[in-house]
């Protein structure tokens, strides 16, 4: 099999992460302090897989550009690719054809986080030759996703005979994950599709009809967990799950501070008369003074903190939290988000609050 290339589309609206995407691209709000987009690229790259195309929309192409750069920094040559409009995940392959020509290709879903990366699809991939190899993993509301129908060939393995799209009876509980793999038969595929009735081209119907031509489309189920970030719980389910798997780091400054479990703290830092409980991410050139930070919580460089209480949140950088008598948790502030409040009496917040915002509570 020839050289494979990746494809990660980063052009969605991110409509449920609201008011956050309203300034930034969905797929690069962090989770433990890293863009989502990155984790993607990063498991690309770790795969051998070092040409990559990101499909982007106008309105966010110069902002992810910016931030992902020409794809040295994480050992890739990016190619920029401009969807004028989301009309569905085939769409966005055909879009990308001139990039990936004759290739196969991984695709995958810019927003998405996969535990474990992708090697050992990749090499699945290459072993069996397939036309496309799916991801699926079971799932406890399967009518609420693409789901696969699965039945044995010849040899024992395991065959991908149908794909229903939010089932009303689903005939299993494996779900298609965000990360796919095909040969070049899936332009042909996509092409003869016809949009569904939400007026896109979906990518479900183009597996089918690669299927329904004869073609072999094998299953490869996830072992470990799988995210879609596009929702609040979603990305502070996976912050969770992220932050449980880093290790200690103290490079800032800690001042009568106690630091309990997993913690890491960047240089340029400084913590002062204040509690930290890991798992936890401090960024750069954050300032923070007699605080309590929880578990599962990723503050951003630069931001300030004073006389606060955060358990369970993601403060982008640039966040002011100060004088707050009560515990902000399961919260995720937006860039130079700034809460305040004169002292009273002890409460509990939650945010969703986009960047440059100023949450002033009586």
């Amino acid at each position: 099999m020839s050289e494979l290339k990746g494809l990660i589309l980063a052009g969605g609206e991110g409509t449920r992460l609201r008011p956050i995407t309203h300034t930034s691209a969905k797929q690069l709000v962090p989770v433990a302090n890293k863009p989502v987009l990155f984790y993607g690229i990063e498991a690309l790259v770790a795969a051998g897989i070092t040409q990559i195309g990101v499909i982007v929309a106008p309105q966010t192409a110069a902002e992810i550009e910016a931030a992902a750069g020409s794809g040295e920094r994480f050992g890739a040559q990016i190619t920029y690719i401009p969807q004028q409009a989301p009309l569905g995940l085939a769409h966005a392959v055909l879009t990308a054809e001139p990039f990936l020509g004759e290739s196969s290709f991984v695709m995958y879903l810019g927003d998405n986080l996969l535990q474990g990366g992708i090697q050992d699809l990749v090499a699945a991939f290459r072993a069996s030759a397939p036309d496309a190899l799916i991801l699926l993993t079971p799932v406890d509301d399967p009518e609420s996703y693409g789901v696969a129908e699965l039945a044995s060939a010849p040899g024992g393995a395991m065959r991908v005979v149908r794909l229903i799209e939010k089932p009303k009876q689903p005939p299993s509980d494996l779900a298609l994950v965000g990360v796919y793999m095909f040969t070049a038969r899936i332009h042909a595929a996509a092409r003869s599709i016809s949009p569904s009735a939400r007026g896109e081209l979906e990518i479900t119907d183009a597996i089918q009809s690669i299927i329904d031509g004869g073609g072999r489309v094998e299953p490869h189920i996830v072992e470990g967990w799988w995210k879609d970030t596009g929702r609040l719980e979603d990305m502070l389910e996976a912050n969770r799950l992220i932050l449980d798997a880093i290790g200690a780091s103290l490079e800032g400054e800690l001042v009568e501070t106690t630091v309990e479990g997993r913690v890491q703290v960047a240089a340029g830092a400084r913590l002062l008369r204040t509690r930290v409980r890991g798992p936890a991410i401090i960024g750069a050139g954050a300032q923070i003074s007699d605080c309590y930070i929880g578990p599962y919580t990723a503050i951003g460089d630069g931001c300030t903190l004073e006389r606060a209480e955060v358990e369970h949140s993601i403060l982008l950088a640039g966040c002011s939290i100060s004088d707050i008598d009560g515990r902000i948790e399961s919260s995720l502030l937006g860039r130079n988000v700034r809460i305040g409040r004169d002292r009273g009496a002890p409460r509990a917040y939650r945010f969703m609050v986009g960047d440059n915002s100023e949450v002033a509570i009586p």
